[in-house]
């Protein structure tokens, strides 16, 4: 059965990983999406390390579901089939660098003109006006500016840390897919399309506003730096045991009360530094030294137990290699395997959302650069004279000869 968004057309000319992952979560729930290379070589995630029959597992993971059409913008005859794909078109998604799609002829207004109703997609790093809108942008440099490495270290004195994956920008994935389906739904209701737009670092400003800046809240009454959050905290509910590593959360008085019965330490619920939640954010050092010296004294799957009995939030630190294998994790048929016709037999992570009355159909592996051109140019009224010319002279390309 299609999934939610059967019926609905993406042109997608975004690379690397914040676009592609958004437009691969909208062709996972069933959209027609639509991706635009260039002829030399395509998305830059095409060429990096991590291979197999000629595909990077970057590309494979952040492209699948997608058709793969090849085409030089800077070529007027490029430029006008882009145009005339995005007539039949009902989002259209970049990440260029700001004013970058208006120079080569694919900005809001030529492609409105194209489709007048049509969701005009933006993305940017650091946003669309100021001083910083046209600079380069890479994921550290989000987590840096937002105050995301920061909040990593656990102190402003303290030595900032990055998240050890790209979060700026596949949240910016999740957020633009849900921004774009909002849109397709506003005009559902209204006739009128939209303009899109979101950046790296107002996605997570906002992400981080909810839990993260409960001391900047309150206009006047801003925490002071140097009293924030003490350095240890960036290694708060992540304990060693006597083998190994594993998460313990014990916010609330119930789970605080079965932390202490699971350590066979009653004492702490006598402790006044520990009576209350706000006591123990309060007294969060000494909270997490007396925990971390109880949990050295066994193993992870003992604790495991222990804690488990007392209903005590906690599940062991896996590594990669063990994540796809767990029980829960198989359980919930998170990990789907396919074969792939050049890669050979791939392993990823279906799409999490799941719809009981329109279950999307399994996602088709990503395509060779330029597999779908001629079948996609042919949709919108090009003849076969006409896409073999363009082939011809660079314009586009077609990899039936197995190629990527």
């Amino acid at each position: 059965m299609p999934g939610p968004l059967h019926g609905f057309r993406v042109i997608d000319l975004t690379t690397m990983i914040s676009g592609p992952l958004a437009t691969m979560t909208l062709a996972d729930q069933g959209a027609e999406v639509i991706k635009i290379e260039h002829p030399g070589g395509g998305d830059h995630s095409r060429q990096v390390t991590g291979r197999r029959g000629g595909f990077a597992a970057s590309f494979l993971n952040n492209n699948r579901g997608k058709k793969s059409v090849t085409l030089n913008l800077k070529d007027p005859r490029g430029l006008k089939a882009a145009l005339r794909l995005c007539e039949t078109a009902d989002v259209f998604v970049q990440n260029f660098r700001p004013g970058v799609a208006e120079r080569i002829g694919l900005g809001e207004a030529a492609v409105r003109a194209a489709r007048p109703d049509i969701i005009y997609t933006s993305i940017a790093g650091f946003g669309f006006a100021g001083d910083w809108a046209r600079k380069p942008v890479y994921d550290p440099l989000i987590q840096a500016l937002s105050g995301l490495a920061s909040v990593q270290g656990g102190a402003d004195a303290a030595r900032p840390r990055l998240v050890r994956t790209i979060l700026p920008d596949k949240l910016t994935a999740i957020q633009t897919a849900q921004a774009i389906t909002a849109a397709l739904l506003a005009r559902a209701r209204t006739g009128e399309g939209s303009h899109v737009q979101i950046s790296m670092l107002d996605t997570v400003l906002a992400f981080l506003w909810s839990s993260d800046m409960a001391g900047y809240t309150f206009v006047g009454d801003e925490l002071e730096p140097t009293k924030g959050d003490d350095a240890q905290s960036f290694v708060e509910l992540i304990y060693q045991t006597a083998d190994g590593w594993m998460a313990v959360s014990a916010h609330t008085d119930s789970t605080w009360a079965g932390l202490s019965a699971a350590v066979a330490r009653p004492d702490w619920l006598e402790d006044p530094r520990f009576a209350t939640v706000a006591a123990r954010e309060d007294n969060k050092p000494a909270r997490l030294e007396l925990t971390q010296e109880a949990l050295h004294d066994d193993t992870t799957d003992n604790w495991m137990q222990r804690l488990s009995a007392h209903d005590v939030p906690c599940a062991p630190v896996l590594t990669r290699d063990q994540v796809y294998s767990h029980p829960q994790v198989q359980a919930n048929e998170t990990v789907i395997e396919q074969d792939h016709p050049q890669a050979g037999r791939i392993r990823q992570a279906r799409t999490p959302a799941r719809f009981s009355a329109t279950p999307p159909e399994a996602p088709k592996p990503a395509r060779r650069l330029g597999e779908d051109t001629r079948a996609v140019l042919a949709q919108v009224g090009y003849d076969t004279d006409t896409i073999s010319d363009m082939i011809a002279q660079g314009i586009a390309t077609d990899t039936q000869d197995g190629t990527q």
